[in-house]
């Protein structure tokens, strides 16, 4: 099968969530036995065409940085404009007049840029390729509930990118052959309004270091950690939200609350000016011997979606405390693998009544990575991808030109001023 997948960026290095589920995607998609093109930006570090002794074919661009007004006023959301330019379009052009794909892959709503070249070169070909949406989240959802936390003239910006998000994201599923979600609840969320297109749950494998056995005990710092990148308006909020209510209550307790991960330089300041209780390590190159120093790994996000966090946590043996939607599709249960919250403060408060109870931290851990020791094979994920594919119909989608274009952005009613 020839693939021409169109994605944000080079995952490799893979420094988040996002750039570890595509280059476990395409690896294994690949061994799996399919031929593939991959479009995207380059990473600062390279320089274009990057090398790839295992038979892929990159075809990287550089970024190209545009202004503020310049996003507002495009006609795509900015998710979508990330790895968009002149450049990117004619790598584009070339990429699909070479051959007659198979499949061509959106993986993410950032590859949506392309979404009306790719339409276009599909009602001209005489083989017609499939189509695939990869979504990392329900963006619609995601876009919305950013919106909602932001206030005045941000929050009206935000709202006109949410419904640049919702009209593309629905175009996108609309047109594509097959859609898949990395959670069983983004998988409802989709089909409801996939008009018959097939939903696949498509998780995240995990091919890190597995921790044979660990003790918690006195000799573990009274340390909880929380461990990702922070660069996502969705990981701010979630993030300032928990530091507000959690850094007084764990410092009290004589509890040490450890953040370790990729943070903006001026952020990261301000957050240490803000909590000073708070230990922001900020990137590290192994995040491994700070979860091995820690009693209780922390998730407190406000949005759900697969976190690869989570495996990490499982697999090195660190229990988890989480917010109740913010780890969906890990076969974790509650009170038993996993501490489950409806609040920030809630989950504080776990910490402080778990930190020192060392029989249900080490029961946790164990049935945890029991219960996921079996599942997460990136290897067998690739395989269902492409059998997926393979069985997905071509049937391109009607759609008027009119739907193409730009329609004017309303300013929502209800946004604060």
């Amino acid at each position: 099968m020839d693939c021409l997948w169109l994605t944000l960026a080079d995952p490799d290095p893979a420094i988040n969530g996002q750039l570890i589920y595509s280059r476990g995607l395409i690896e294994t998609v690949h061994q799996a036995g399919a031929n593939l093109c991959i479009v995207g930006l380059s990473t600062p570090q390279e320089s274009p065409p990057r090398r790839d002794e295992s038979g892929l074919l990159w075809r990287l661009t550089t970024l190209k940085k545009t202004s503020r007004l310049q996003r507002l006023m495009a006609g795509k959301p900015e998710i979508a404009m990330r790895s968009y330019s002149q450049e990117a379009a004619a790598v584009l052009a070339r990429s699909l007049a070479e051959r007659d794909w198979d499949a061509v892959v959106f993986d993410s709503l950032c590859a949506g840029w392309a979404l009306d070249a790719v339409v276009k070169h599909r009602t001209r070909s005489a083989r017609p390729p499939k189509l695939v949406y990869i979504a990392h989240n329900h963006e619609m959802t995601v876009a919305r509930r950013i919106a909602r936390a932001s206030r005045g003239l941000r929050r009206v910006v935000r709202e006109v990118d949410a419904f640049k998000v919702a009209r593309l994201e629905r175009r996108l599923v609309a047109q594509c052959d097959l859609v898949t979600s990395n959670t069983p609840e983004d998988c409802r969320t989709f089909a409801g309004g996939a008009d018959g297109t097939p939903v696949a749950f498509l998780p995240p494998g995990y091919g890190g270091r597995r921790v044979a056995a660990r003790t918690i005990g006195p000799n573990v710092p009274r340390r909880v950690v929380v461990v990702g990148s922070f660069d996502w308006p969705p990981k701010r909020i979630a993030i300032e939200s928990f530091l507000g209510v959690a850094a007084p209550m764990l410092a009290e307790a004589g509890i040490e609350l450890q953040i370790v991960g990729a943070i903006e330089p001026d952020y990261l300041a301000e957050l240490r000016r803000r909590h000073p209780s708070v230990t922001f390590v900020g990137p590290v190159e192994d995040v491994h011997p700070y979860m091995a120093a820690a009693r209780i790994a922390l998730v407190p996000d406000l949005l759900g979606g697969f976190k690869l966090k989570g495996l990490d946590y499982v697999f090195n043996r660190i229990p988890i405390l989480a917010m109740r939607i913010a780890l969906p599709g890990m076969p974790l249960v509650e009170g038993r693998s996993i501490g489950l919250f409806d609040s920030h403060q809630a989950l504080a408060k776990g910490v402080v009544e778990l930190i020192d109870d060392f029989a249900s931290l080490n029961r946790r851990q164990a049935a945890a990575f029991d219960a996921c020791a079996a599942r997460f094979d990136w290897q067998r994920i690739g395989q269902h991808l492409l059998a997926h594919i393979g069985r997905a119909r071509s049937e391109p989608a009607y759609e008027d030109d009119r739907s193409s274009s730009t329609p004017s952005i309303p300013v929502p009613a209800t946004a604060e001023r």
